[in-house]
């Protein structure tokens, strides 16, 4: 709000001196060029080497040693004068190194009396720095452009970024509103700036210069009084202009303290600050824009959780990505998951975490870029078609690892220790190798390495997955040990091909099925029962121990992920843990009832699909 009010008085101030400048200028200079071939300079235009009151602020003109007409632009952009069309009032330059993007980059015609004059087939380019050494491209710059990198010049109008080598390339800046020879250097296209500020308007044009009337004294105080009378106009209007204009914003600036309440304040703020810090890390931002094209307008959903809907989009012919929009992102908790998923995968870079692309936070649309893997691991161990849908255990025991691997990176591979605090199979991601990787970092939390307790105001996680520590203090301090509890949890998950939100007891003839994975293995019984190859019951059985040794009761009991990854490639027997269900009266169950019951159908071992 405070920088739209500047703004406007900026201008205004701008505008102000302009038209007051107006009246300052006195006519009737002589044509003065820069050598005997350049244009002829004469009102509004005056050089540096004539007196100031020839000629109008923001039209000075400068002779080089060569005798060629420079324009003098802001910001500090130079060109060369190749024509002047004072009827038309339309200025010719030309850029002496025939690379006029080097300077358009900086060009601001705010503050000055010109415009790039409009015409047919002009468009806005994006600018990208792409290291290359394929072929020159259609869209080079030559002149921007080197032996170990190219710099390319995307039109408006080509919708198909298939053309661009997104891993290569790094975009610029952006260009509005310049035709297609200007960009590119065509031969004999120069720019053409338009100008609108003083004409002779109460004196005559004669062959040099602009005169007086009768060049007599009355008709010069007549042509004075005159012009300061248009000048007097013009700035009445341009106050009731300007009136209007502050009395607009003061409403909507009540209307936006009406309207937003201090928490959606802050919320902005944060972010705000956070993508200032965040500007120079790897990912992309990308506009809204730019989100609805990679996304071809949102045409493909791929799932939706409580934070948004995910898309699948596609930045090449060759590279897909997954999309999450994260919907109602003006609250603080969600503000939050947006920082905290950005700021803390964006450092991550490991083969079992999914990689961050880019993010978008485009006003209130915020969306976030990954790289798109087609399957998650809870579809292949909760789904009702266990036939079609079972990995193989060899393949599960490969996926358990990578899980721990990734979950061990966080934990110790990073400059700060990140809990993730949401280990579930919905969060584990498998590419078309069935490689495993972790996602979502919503939920996640930094800190020092050597911290051995975590403070959180509120437990945070899904149900059935939270470790005992996050609901009560009285099994002991939240740390890292509280993924290694979500991730014993879905180990037995796997073992067990069942969701974890079904294990409440419905009667006393069933029992809580981790309970039930323990009593099985304590009263010596082989998984062969359930399952008949016996290195697919090996697997089996190993994972369903360390599952065990995970899911203890108090984080001291439980292994770090380094240990649990020894566990899982080690080819010794594991011993069994502790029992965490021990109570004064347990509930037990025969195992062999439950081996002839519906786990064995999830359990049949099928050959490996897609």
């Amino acid at each position: 709000m405070h920088i739209c009010l500047e703004m406007v008085i900026s201008y205004f101030f701008l505008f102000a001196v302009f038209v007051v400048g107006l009246g300052e200028g006195q006519n009737g200079c002589d044509e003065f060029p820069c050598g005997s071939l350049g244009p002829a300079i004469r009102f509004p235009f005056r050089l540096n080497s004539q007196s100031y009151h020839c000629g109008y602020p923001g039209f000075n003109l400068s002779c080089t040693d060569r005798n060629e007409t420079v324009l003098q632009l802001p910001i500090s952009v130079k060109f060369f004068v190749k024509n002047i069309d004072y009827k038309s009032q339309v200025i010719e330059v030309y850029d002496p190194d025939h690379c006029f993007p080097r300077q358009l980059h900086t060009l601001n015609l705010a503050s000055s009396p010109f415009q790039i004059l409009k015409q047919n087939f002009q468009y806005d380019f994006a600018l990208f720095n792409c290291s290359s050494t394929e072929e020159q491209s259609r869209y080079a710059i030559s002149c921007l452009s080197g032996p170990s990198h190219e710099v390319r010049a995307f039109p408006s109008y080509n919708d198909d970024i298939s053309d661009l080598p997104i891993a290569s390339c790094k975009k610029k800046y952006n260009l509005r509103s310049i035709s297609h020879g200007v960009v590119f250097g065509y031969d004999n296209i120069n720019l053409q700036l338009k100008w609108s500020g003083p004409k002779c308007r109460h004196c005559e044009e004669k062959g040099k210069g602009c005169r007086l009337k009768n060049n007599s004294n009355e008709s010069e105080t007549e042509c004075f009084t005159k012009h300061a009378k248009d000048v007097l106009a013009k700035l009445k209007i341009t106050g009731i202009i300007f009136g209007s204009l502050l009395l607009v914003l003061a409403v909507f600036a009540l209307y936006r303290v009406y309207t937003y309440d201090k928490a959606e304040k802050e919320n902005q703020a944060k972010i705000k600050l956070f993508l200032e810090d965040y500007k120079n890390f790897k990912p992309t931002r990308y506009s809204y824009a730019d989100i609805k094209r990679i996304t071809n307008q949102f045409t493909e959903k791929l799932g939706e959780g409580a934070y948004g809907m995910v898309f699948k989009g596609k930045l090449s012919n060759e590279i897909y990505v997954a999309v999450k929009m994260i919907l109602n992102s003006t609250t603080k908790e969600n503000g939050e998951e947006f920082i905290n998923e950005v700021g803390t995968i964006g450092r991550i870079h490991h083969v079992n975490v999914v990689r961050l692309v880019g993010f978008c936070a485009d006003g209130f649309r915020r969306a976030l870029v990954y790289e798109f893997l087609p399957y998650s691991l809870e579809k292949f161990i909760s789904s009702a078609d266990t036939k079609t849908l079972f990995l193989g255990w060899n393949k599960l025991q490969d996926i358990a690892i990578g899980i721990a691997k990734g979950i061990d990176y966080l934990h110790q591979g990073c400059d700060q220790q990140i809990i993730h605090f949401d280990i579930k199979p919905h969060n584990v991601l498998l590419d078309e190798n069935f490689n495993s990787k972790i996602s979502d970092f919503g939920l996640a939390k930094l800190c020092s390495k050597d911290q051995s307790a975590v403070s959180m105001a509120t437990a945070r996680g899904t149900m059935g997955y939270i470790a005992p520590e996050v609901f009560s203090r009285n099994f002991g301090n939240v740390s890292y040990k509280s993924d290694v509890y979500s991730f014993g949890i879905l180990l037995l998950e796997v073992v067990g091909g069942k969701k974890n939100v079904e294990n409440k007891m419905e009667s006393t003839s069933q029992i809580y099925f981790p309970e039930w994975i323990y009593n099985f293995l304590e009263q010596k019984e082989d998984l062969r029962v359930l399952i008949e190859d016996d290195e697919d019951a090996k697997i089996a059985k190993k994972l369903a121990i360390v599952g065990l040794w995970c899911i203890q009761w108090h984080p001291i009991s439980r292994p770090s992920m380094k240990v649990v990854t020894q566990m899982l490639e080690g080819e010794n027997e594991l011993s069994m843990p502790p029992n965490p269900f021990a109570s004064t009266n347990p509930t037990r169950m025969n195992a062999n009832m439950l081996a002839r019951g519906r786990l064995k159908q999830k359990l049949d071992v099928i050959s490996e699909q897609e």
